[in-house]
């Protein structure tokens, strides 16, 4: 293997290496069958010959009882190949499913950009069942391949000319079929294409039915999903033609290949080149021939969807990363809070990165600092760089003065955490998703405190079962502004040394807003923490704001100073 192969393609070659002994011992058991198979026509015709031309009623014993042993070998041969076939087929399909899984949720990130998550689900799944489904496609092909020469060889010793016939025109036939494929796999990649946006506007518009009631739109999204459900629905009909005309075509082939194999052998009966048991035997083969003939098809078809399906599974493995990984000698230790000192410090030293251009900007131990900006864009660029699902491109953002590129990436999380605006809730209870990220040694005071501070006491006390009433997936089943004060339960609840929150009471109320900007700022006393909003509520519960405007800081100070003062923080916070 060249050192210079994509990852992606490392992978697949492993995941069908590592099946290697599984597909061996398929391959050899295929073999054993295809040959007990070819065996078959060559002992009817020999216990015709001994029993029916010759009358030697033993000889014809003989042979039924040798027909019978090998009857039971192939037998047992088939079953245990198909089951060596199988075990291999599953093992790289979950093999591979867990790769395209573990870079999607890879620390680094990246693979999920310009793709939709339904997307990315079909691949993990039907694009990953089709290159498993390639392992059982080399057994069937190398016991195919195994029967025609067995049959050949037969049938040379039986006739030259018949053997010849099938050495010669199984190679051309093959070639043929290859020529076939080509189409098929095509159209297969350009089909599971189709299906997987399909798939993921689909998951899309489920997740955000909700949303798209509310504001009005769901005719335009509807319209959408079935111009991309009709794109997808030709895509798989042009596939399915194809494989339709490349089956029609082999067996129009295979047919006409046996038939001019029928035909030789009954003109060399006729001239009496060969017996009547050989002529059983040979046209027997011939019909035995369809068989490997018509699995070379399949084969064939199943080869040009996994190479269509692996490549697919080679884009996502081989996405670049949004951020370099830290390599194991070079990484620091991840600064962890201390009794005395429960909050870190994080600074951004001349940062630039999209809209940022820049920017200095530092928060020490224990502060609580609000962050306004006049740009959306430049919250967003600014929570990527604390979360570090970007690097910036000038400038390091540092925790606790080590520089975030230097620091595991996992731990690095751990310690300084980014709520995001948009958090998902999980299926399972609502204690499950509050607890999620809390150390098990955490007792339950801790948990009552967070749900306190988060106004999720009220949503529990209107809930059926409180604390253990079942969430849906994505937590559906609760209002916008039960999710969003949840979420932010579960984000105090992980008590990280630095907690970053972006916009975390726009669903709730203003009563419940002025309650958790107090819980907050109660829960957090000690440990450092950055609001970025826009909310006065939550802004005047801070140390002290920064105002970023064009990529800079335009202003700081405390939030009612910065009212009075500073025009555009004004517009920014109360317009």
């Amino acid at each position: 293997m060249s050192k210079a192969d994509p990852p992606g393609r490392k992978v697949l070659r492993r995941a069908v290496r590592e099946q290697r002994r599984d597909v061996t011992l398929g391959a050899v058991l295929g073999m054993g069958h295809q040959t007990g198979e070819a065996l078959v026509p060559v002992l009817i015709g020999l216990a015709i010959d001994e029993g029916v031309v010759d009358g030697d009623v033993p000889g014809l014993l003989l042979w039924l009882g040798v027909l019978a042993v090998v009857y039971v070998g192939l037998s047992f041969s088939f079953r245990w190949s198909a089951r060596a076939g199988e075990r291999a087929a599953l093992t790289t399909a979950h093999r591979l499913r867990t790769e395209v899984i573990g870079r999607v949720l890879a620390p680094e990130g990246g693979a999920e950009e310009g793709r939709l998550p339904g997307e990315l689900a079909n691949i993990a799944t039907e694009d990953a069942k089709r290159v498993g489904a390639v392992m059982m496609a080399l057994i069937v092909g190398i016991a195919a391949a195994t029967g025609l020469a067995v049959g050949a060889v037969v049938l040379l010793r039986v006739s030259l000319p018949l053997g010849l016939l099938v050495l010669l025109g199984t190679p051309l036939l093959l070639w043929l079929v290859h020529l076939l494929s080509k189409p098929l796999e095509a159209r297969s990649e350009h089909e599971q294409e189709q299906a997987a946006r399909a798939s993921g506007v689909a998951a899309d518009l489920v997740a955000g039915l909700r949303v798209l009631k509310g504001i009005g739109i769901e005719p335009t999204a509807v319209s959408r999903y079935r111009r991309i459900s009709r794109q997808s629905l030709t895509a798989t009909l042009r596939a399915a033609r194809a494989e339709a005309w490349q089956n029609a075509m082999m067996t129009v082939l295979t047919g006409a290949f046996l038939a001019v194999v029928a035909l030789v052998g009954g003109r060399l009966a006729a001239s009496g080149d060969i017996g009547i048991g050989e002529l059983v035997s040979s046209v027997a083969l011939a019909l035995f021939l369809i068989g490997p003939l018509s699995e070379f098809s399949w084969v064939n078809a199943e080869l040009a969807q996994g190479r269509a399906s692996a490549g697919r599974i080679a884009e996502v493995l081989d996405a670049p990363r949004a951020v370099s990984p830290v390599a194991e000698s070079a990484r620091a230790a991840v600064p962890a809070g201390t009794e005395t000192r429960p909050g870190l410090p994080v600074a951004l030293r001349g940062v630039s990165y999209g809209p940022l251009r820049a920017l200095d900007l530092d928060v020490a131990a224990g502060e609580t600092v609000g962050v306004v900006t006049a740009d959306p864009a430049d919250a967003a660029a600014l929570l990527r760089l604390l979360g570090r699902r970007a690097d910036p491109d000038e400038g390091a953002v540092e925790l606790d003065g080590t520089a975030l590129t230097a620091l595991d990436l996992t731990g690095l999380r751990a310690a300084l955490l980014v709520a995001e605006h948009d958090a998902d809730l999980f299926e399972g209870t609502l204690l499950d998703n509050v607890t999620a990220a809390v150390p098990a040694a955490v007792g339950g005071a801790r948990v009552s405190a967070v749900l306190t501070a988060s106004a999720t006491d009220e949503v529990v006390r209107t809930l059926p079962d409180g604390r253990d009433t079942a969430v849906t997936a994505r937590g559906h089943s609760l209002s916008g502004g039960q999710r969003q004060r949840v979420a932010l339960a579960r984000a105090l609840a992980a008590d990280a040394p630095v907690l970053v929150l972006h916009e975390p009471t726009t669903a709730v109320d203003a009563v419940t807003e002025v309650r958790i900007a107090a819980g907050i700022r109660e829960i957090r006393a000690g440990r450092t923490t950055v609001l970025v909003t826009n909310s006065p509520a939550l802004l005047g519960i801070t140390d002290r704001v920064v105002l970023l405007d064009g990529g800079r800081v335009a202003a700081s100070g405390g939030h009612e100073q910065l009212v009075h003062e500073c025009a555009p923080y004004r517009t920014a916070v109360l317009s």
